[in-house]
């Protein structure tokens, strides 16, 4: 057998150095979670904890919110009621009461003549004198009417009613609209009646209204050919 030579290396000579293990990643695992445990906690201490405000605080809060919104309110329903009351203005405006016609003579009032009711006024013009609605409404009789010979018949949004009558002619078809001012017919002395002239009737439930103190009412005085109220919106 060979003989190992003093001067040879021993490449076994002492133990091999067993490498030191790196650090556990299970321990870098939990630092990092400390640390992020910490920042968290940190940012959480930065944030205002609304269950921490001053209770006084948010009862201001409250109060001052309510005033806002009672405030808001009261000023809608003053606009409310300012739209409301232009609104009734204009509808006075577009739906006045107007005087059927213009230059007539006033016979024959409204009362006992000949010993029977005359239920109407007479407003005595020459034939074929236009005659007007004085009131807005739907006619429900524009025709021959028995004694009133040629008739129209409005009948207005409040119930009344307004009867024209002795026309030479009409000029409106039943179930038409009409406003305050537009033409009916035109002035006659049809059915029974004694002249030129337009006879004029105002009815309430049926019955008949002195139209004198009617439209006198509602601004209109007849006898004296005046429209108090709504003289601007005539003479438009």
């Amino acid at each position: 057998m060979r003989q190992r030579l003093s001067s040879e290396p021993d490449r076994y000579r002492g133990r091999r150095r067993v490498p030191t293990p790196p650090r556990s990643r299970y321990a870098a695992v939990v630092t990092t979670a400390f640390v992020g445990a910490g920042i968290v906690a940190i940012g959480a201490n930065a944030l205002p904890d609304a269950k921490s405000v001053n209770p006084s605080v948010l009862d201001e809060l409250r109060q001052a919110s309510v005033a806002s919104q009672d405030a808001a309110d009261r000023g809608k329903s003053a606009d409310t009621a300012s739209r409301s009351d232009r609104s009734d203005s204009r509808a006075a405006e577009q739906d006045p009461w107007l005087l059927p016609l213009h230059g007539y003579d006033f016979k024959s009032p409204y009362g006992m003549r000949w010993g029977k009711l005359h239920t109407g006024i007479d407003l005595v013009a020459p034939e074929g004198t236009p005659y007007k609605a004085v009131h807005a409404g739907t006619v429900t009789k524009a025709g021959w009417f028995g004694g009133y010979g040629y008739a129209v018949i409005v009948k207005h949004a409040d119930g009344s009613e307004a009867i024209y009558g002795h026309s030479s002619a009409v000029t409106v078809k039943e179930g038409q609209e009409v406003k305050a001012g537009d033409q009916l017919g035109l002035v006659g002395n049809t059915g029974h009646s004694y002249g030129s002239h337009l006879h004029l009737e105002i009815h309430v439930k049926g019955q008949p209204q002195d139209p004198v103190a009617f439209l006198k009412d509602r601004g209109v005085d007849i006898q004296l050919e005046v429209e108090e109220v709504y003289s601007d919106v005539a003479a438009s």
